[in-house]
């Protein structure tokens, strides 16, 4: 599982290379199906061209976060992140909505790896703020590094309390979740 973001579309591109079935989330997780499956096998001889998010609109179907198999790998990007594995997004939620989807689909494996890829300056010494809803990671990669951060905290399902109805209306796998 990959954000759709474009730092992360050379690790999408060469999963995809090496014949790995790759999930995308849409952008603004805009649609009831939230999720672009990247099967290589259907991809014609280019598979890579589809770790675009543009061309994955074009040739991939879109799933639902209950059709997804157990996702063991998350690869997701970060404006900045300390050595302890606590990142900060752009600050729309967006990658800690698409993982807290997959928990609540149960479709997160118990020993999932997440990871994020940055530059070498986006990696902070300083403590980053984070809510009890944000996920951390297990390794950094930079040009120069992976940098293993330890133990994080299982990723925890959707905070329906901070679900609004803005979200409710343009994200509309949230409106067919239950909730109270």
């Amino acid at each position: 599982m990959a954000n759709p973001d474009r730092a992360q579309q050379p690790v999408r591109a060469h999963a995809l290379v090496d014949g790995k079935l790759v999930f995308m989330a849409v952008p603004n997780l805009a649609e009831v199906k939230p999720f672009y499956r990247l099967d290589p096998r259907s991809l014609g001889p280019q598979p890579e061209r589809a770790g675009d998010r543009h061309v994955a609109a074009q040739v991939a179907r879109t799933v639902a976060p209950a059709e997804l198999p157990m996702i063991g790998l998350i690869v997701c990007g970060s404006v900045a992140v300390n050595r302890h594995g606590v990142r900060i997004g752009k600050g729309a939620g967006y990658s800690d909505l698409e993982v807290a989807l997959l928990v609540e689909a149960r479709r997160l494996h118990p020993a999932v790896t997440i990871v994020t890829t940055v530059h070498s300056l986006q990696v902070v010494p300083d403590d980053l703020p984070r809510s009890e809803h944000d996920f951390t990671v297990d390794f950094i990669i930079t040009p120069d590094e992976v940098i293993a951060c330890g133990r994080r905290q299982q990723p925890l399902g959707i905070d329906w309390k901070q679900v609004t109805p803005e979200m409710m209306r343009t994200i509309p796998v949230l409106s067919q979740r239950p909730h109270s």
